[in-house]
């Protein structure tokens, strides 16, 4: 059996069960925080999160990681057939991943526990976040999914992304990024609503104060 290495809090580590359940995959759940420990660096040369163990070995990186799912387990398939179709859809993840998600990431500790970041990287991120939604929107279908009318890969990484960015944005900058990209709310409440996507967030609830401890020691610490 597959073994997911991660914590529910983490949006790259949902995104992977979220394909997992998607493609009816049966693992288990590692529960792990990023870490520097001689046993885990054994199983991640980078001690970061998700790792997937297969059993041909482990996997990092949560680009990689789908793939191989995608590779290997194809009766639910989160990328087109056709490979141009595939490569936008492909397109649009690094979109979102590059222009929304790694920008919002620089105001997380403020936005979400209160550690405040430079007034000048505020208005960086903000400047991007705008910038990047606004990109989205151009080359984004959101008809009803990001890439047109089927479910794929770029919805999953929108959901876990533009949700946090969002966040982010309104309670920094008072904005509704989604608001900035026609059809974006519609797809984020449709995408709510996918009974994988709700087990998710209830797994997500259920383990944050675990989450909120462990941060309050690590910043603690510094």
């Amino acid at each position: 059996m597959l073994k997911l290495y991660g914590f529910d809090v983490s949006n790259y580590h949902n995104m992977i069960k979220l394909a997992l359940a998607l493609k009816g995959i049966e693992y288990e759940v590692v529960t792990t925080y990023p870490n520097q420990s001689a046993e885990y660096l054994a199983i991640c040369p980078t001690g970061k999160v998700p790792a997937l163990a297969t059993p041909q070995g482990v996997l990092i990186e949560s680009n990689v990681i789908i793939k191989y799912l995608e590779e290997n387990y194809p009766e639910y398939q989160l990328l087109p057939d056709d490979p141009f179709e595939k490569a936008r859809v492909r397109e649009l993840v690094k979109m979102i991943e590059l222009y929304l998600e790694l920008p919002a990431r620089r105001c997380h500790t403020e936005a979400f526990w209160g550690v405040p970041v430079h007034e000048n990287t505020k208005k960086e991120v903000k400047r991007s976040l705008l910038n990047g939604i606004q990109s989205l929107s151009r080359a984004a279908s959101f008809s009803p999914y990001v890439a047109g009318e089927r479910f794929t890969l770029a919805d999953i990484f929108f959901l876990y992304s533009a949700d946090l960015a969002s966040q982010v944005a309104r309670k920094l900058y008072d904005i509704d990024l989604l608001e900035q990209a026609p059809g974006a709310s519609d797809l984020m409440v449709k995408l709510n609503a996918m009974p994988e996507v709700q087990k998710i967030a209830e797994d997500r609830k259920a383990a944050a104060p675990a989450f909120n401890a462990y941060l309050a020691k690590a910043f603690n610490k510094k």
